[in-house]
């Protein structure tokens, strides 16, 4: 089949490798427009437009999928199909119509579960053992479409949301071409999504990403985790904002009240709801990461200082 892939992160890079070996024609990329990055603020193509400029394939940059030209621009290209890994915009009706086997996107869940932009990051915040990725139909809706095909990834203990979603892109990219491939011999075959079980997985706020010390270690432990690396989970504490890596609770440790910090000679302690957690690394504005002991000897934490 001819395809136009639609995507824009890092992430979208495993299921481009994949396509690229494929036995359908890569035409096009639609990513979303440069933007800037860095100090200077300078514009910086998109991981996935960067992919196509390096191979020499053409790249889209819409600011809106709705744009007539754009739409045009794809009629001319005439895809059969147009996969999507997180394009990061919404698709209207009339774009949608335009290849004959639509659009088919790879999301990181098992819809109906955890529909929208941060699905990796809730599995880990809320507990989840087990998630995956669907491959399903783009439609109008909020990731609405029958599906045609997924797969499953347990959550291990200690995952962060960039650890696990690098697997799903992996395991996803072989998983798309694969329905892929069934469409295009036609025996491809998608199945509605249930009624029950929808939940919602909006993007992670920097506010979101502060810690509730106040929380179970548990809760504590899964938003750091979840928050890792994006949008980093945070603290404060004499009014300056830290970022913190995972952590790991201990049950045999002195009780701590929540935030409260205990300097040892190999580990810092941080008070939470029930058991005190090890802090890993931490990072300080405009400072590079470093390990706890390190900055907490540093800083010459003194008894009893709490974060805010």
């Amino acid at each position: 089949m001819r395809l136009i892939f639609a995507g824009t992160p890092a992430v979208t890079i495993p299921a481009l490798d994949a396509i690229a070996d494929s036995q359908h024609e890569l035409v096009a990329v639609v990513t979303r427009p440069d933007a800037p990055a860095g100090r200077g603020r300078r514009l910086v193509r998109s991981p996935a437009g960067a992919w196509a400029d390096e191979r020499g394939i053409e790249v889209l940059t819409p600011q809106r999928p709705r744009e007539p030209e754009f739409q045009e621009r794809l009629r001319e290209l005439a895809p059969d199909c147009v996969p999507v890994v997180a394009y990061g915009a919404l698709v209207p009706p009339s774009a949608l119509e335009i290849p004959k086997h639509g659009w088919v996107n790879l999301h990181f869940s098992l819809l109906p579960a955890w529909r929208g932009a941060a699905p990796v990051q809730h599995a880990v915040l809320h507990g989840d053992e087990v998630t995956g990725a669907s491959v399903f139909e783009l439609e109008a809706g909020l990731d609405t479409g029958p599906v045609y095909g997924t797969l499953t990834e347990p959550i291990g203990p200690h995952d962060t949301s960039g650890e696990l979603l690098e697997r799903l892109a992996t395991q996803g990219a072989g998983l798309l071409v694969a329905v892929l491939d069934a469409i295009a011999d036609g025996t491809a075959r998608a199945h509605p999504q249930p009624a029950d079980g929808v939940t919602l997985a909006p993007k992670l706020t920097v506010d979101d990403a502060r810690i509730r010390w106040g929380d179970p270690a548990f809760g504590v432990d899964r938003r750091i985790r979840a928050c890792t690396p994006a949008p980093g989970a945070w603290t404060t504490l004499r009014g300056d904002r830290l970022k913190l890596g995972p952590v790991r609770a201990v049950a045999n440790a002195a009780p701590l009240k929540p935030g409260e910090l205990s300097v040892e000679r190999t580990q810092v302690l941080a008070g939470t709801a029930t058991t005190p957690v090890v802090l890993g690394e931490v990072r300080a504005a405009g400072k590079k990461p470093m390990q706890a002991v390190d900055w907490a000897r540093g800083l010459r934490i003194q008894a009893g200082e709490t974060f805010e």
